[in-house]
């Protein structure tokens, strides 16, 4: 730890004989040199592939990226549809698909390898979806609103599999 962190004062301050390096003190922390640029607005959510070769995010500016984790470039423009922001994305088991909660209430499903949105939303939410998971065996896409409610969906048919499940008293912010 850095000499010259707060986190390293603080403890020095408190427990003066508890850390003690012998070699390779820093002074400072290193530069950070894995930053991922290009959303234009605040990113709400992140998530890995499966096969850990890409990352994705989702973004106020409404939009989604997916980064080559090696290099730390985008890879193809940015992924475009919704019309609000993008809270929640996440990569199915197989890699084949990504999913977007965004504030305009609907799910998206966008082909990870051309990029383009696989069919048509899904609807159902009365207020912004807020985060968006795939079942393990990537049947189902579950989500949670700001409506209260949480919907279980058959990501093939994209029809909602029963009734919203009900009785939060405030917002869901996640699932899984």
């Amino acid at each position: 730890m850095p000499v010259e962190s707060s986190v390293w004062r603080c403890t020095r301050l408190w427990f003066p004989e508890l850390l003690d390096v012998c070699e390779g003190r820093m002074n400072h922390w290193p530069v950070v040199s894995g930053v991922l640029q290009g959303h234009t607005g605040c990113v709400y959510s992140v998530a890995y592939s499966p096969d850990g070769r890409n990352v994705i995010s989702g973004s106020s500016d409404k939009t989604i990226r997916i980064w080559d984790v090696q290099t730390g470039t985008p890879v193809g423009e940015p992924l475009r549809g919704h019309t609000g922001m993008v809270y929640s994305v996440a990569y199915s088991p197989n890699g084949s698909n990504v999913i977007s909660g965004s504030g305009d209430k609907m799910i998206r499903i966008w082909d990870a390898q051309t990029r383009e949105v696989a069919g048509e939303p899904l609807r159902g939410h009365t207020d912004g979806v807020n985060s968006v998971a795939y079942s393990p065996d990537g049947c189902n896409v579950i989500s949670g609103s700001g409506d209260k409610t949480i919907r279980i969906w058959d990501a093939q048919t994209r029809v909602a599999i029963g009734e919203p499940l009900s009785g939060h008293t405030g917002s869901v912010f996640s699932v899984a």
